[in-house]
């Protein structure tokens, strides 16, 4: 039987809702067209009434189908929807604490992001008041107008949890993944490598590497800094000053007022490596290097705080081991020192995790002080800006590779912004030995990585929700899950920058 023009666009068995300015989604049901009505009522009653589609419209079919789909499932009508809520979750062992955040809408729909790991919650909470009322759509303004409140580190990490809540919210609002807000995607699966802690024992710590290996991971990086050299007499001249706990806000060990080696930028440390300690440092590699072989590339993380020349020194007593890179030698800041142990090492150099914004990674890329940047997209600026870094550096040939040690909402975030970024090498996966901690998340496919890539989803936003059961289970103690924060609701400075 031939269908009439009505039953052709017949959704969830009733007539959708009216025109645009007659009628929306929030109107009462007493002012509805229909008072709740189903679709035969409503045909019936504008029959009698000498009603038909085209006196209603006037005769014009675009308007025609606007009303017949206006009850087609949306996430959001984007230009009406609206911030009213910022409230936090502090995860904690996931393997670091981090404050996972939520951004709430007018029309039911949130958005995810994470404060960054080690960050205090405080730095997102502060920038509630900068967010209610406005439209999460436009986040690359948002952002222009909240950056402001962050800097390099930690500081950074509320400025850019809120820019990832808002690309969630936005791509959910759109239908889009996040990665298409970002221009799109060079690839479907994401490379990640696996970060291994040291051990005391070498032979232990190549085992421990091979096991990162048998998961299926074609990238490894490996932790051998000057704080495994603590039980070797004769190998770090200034050693008895080394703080070897290096705990969340202390300053270590202190006489008077003077700072401990934790907290004492590296050319001020007063550290240096013997022989003896190279030598020692070097074995570790080896031994990785006989059990996981050289077909695999294996990189290296920061080593602890000592200066240029024995960080020259350490990397040419690596070089034959051919590591992918040779990561935080020294403060990403010092740009001179950095293209010092550039210029003297073939062995590629790489930092980037603290900077925020893309200003001081054109410094470095500029200057030719590294061969690689790792911006952390929780303090770099978030998914728009962290794009615009790579897109800066691959025009000048230099590759990124992306540090990362959250919860999956960030870890989500950075396979999207690493899909649209074409000089992507590998992002780093810290949870390995958490064994809840692709729970914490609903939506994707599990296990998240698979032969060491991650399947980039295709889905709205980041493409994930909360697993609420999991996430209560491992609050920080103390505190609760998305409590209110009405205390920070109203802006009590005038923020602008200029006059």
């Amino acid at each position: 039987m031939k269908k009439n023009f009505l039953d052709r666009f017949k959704l969830n068995g009733e007539l959708p809702l009216g025109p645009k300015g007659i009628q929306t989604e929030n109107f009462s049901k007493e002012d509805s067209l229909n008072k709740g009505d189903n679709r035969r009522d409503f045909l019936k009653k504008s029959a009698l009434g000498g009603l038909s589609l085209g006196m209603i419209f006037d005769g014009n079919p675009a308007k025609e189908v606007e009303f017949l789909t206006q009850k087609v499932s949306r996430s959001s009508n984007p230009s009406d929807l609206k911030i009213t809520d910022v409230r936090i979750a502090v995860v904690t062992k996931a393997p670091m604490t981090c404050p996972l955040i939520r951004i709430d809408t007018n029309q039911g729909i949130s958005g995810y992001g994470e404060i960054r790991d080690g960050a205090s919650a405080k730095y997102g909470l502060f920038l509630k008041s900068r967010l209610l009322g406005k439209n999460p759509c436009t986040p690359e303004m948002i952002f222009k107008e909240i950056k402001q409140f962050g800097n390099h580190g930690r500081a950074a990490g509320g400025v850019c949890g809120v820019e990832m809540a808002l690309m969630d919210l936005a791509g959910k609002a759109f239908g889009v993944p996040a990665y298409q807000m970002l221009g799109g995607k060079y690839r479907d699966h994401i490379r990640i490598y696996g970060d291994t802690p040291t051990l005391p024992d070498p032979i232990a710590f190549a085992q421990k590497m091979n096991e990162r290996k048998k998961l299926g991971l074609t990238f490894l990086k490996m932790d051998f800094g000057v704080e495994m050299l603590k039980n070797h007499p004769g190998t770090v001249v200034g050693g008895q000053n080394i703080d070897y706990t290096r705990q969340w806000g202390t300053a270590g060990p202190q006489k008077g007022n003077a700072r401990g080696y934790s907290m004492t930028k590296h050319p001020f440390s007063g550290i240096q490596i013997t022989d003896k300690g190279i030598e020692i440092m070097a074995n570790f590699v080896e031994e990785t290097r006989k059990v996981v072989g050289y077909e695999i590339p294996l990189a290296a993380d920061h080593f602890g705080h000592f200066g240029v020349n024995t960080a020259i020194r350490l990397g040419k007593a690596l070089e034959k081991y051919q590591l992918a890179w040779l990561e935080d030698m020294i403060p990403w800041f010092y740009t001179d020192q950095w293209k010092q142990i550039t210029d003297a090492l073939d062995t590629p150099t790489l930092t980037g995790e603290d900077i925020f914004l893309k200003e001081e990674f054109i410094k470095l890329i500029d200057n030719k002080a590294i061969d690689m940047i790792q911006p952390d997209l929780a303090s770099s600026g978030g998914l728009i800006e962290t794009k615009k870094i790579g897109d800066y550096a691959e025009e000048r040939g230099i590759p990124m590779a992306m540090h990362f040690a959250g919860t999956p909402v960030c870890f989500m975030a950075n396979i999207h912004c690493a899909a649209a970024t074409e000089n992507f090498v590998a992002l780093e996966h810290h949870s390995f030995d958490v064994p809840w901690w692709e729970d914490m998340v609903t939506g994707i496919d599990k296990p998240i990585y698979k032969d060491g890539f991650v399947k980039v989803p295709d889905t709205p936003g980041l493409g994930i929700d909360l697993n609420e059961k999991v996430v209560k289970e491992h609050l920080a103690t103390g505190e609760l899950y998305f409590a209110p924060t009405n205390e920070w609701d109203k802006v009590d400075s005038w923020d602008r920058t200029w006059s």
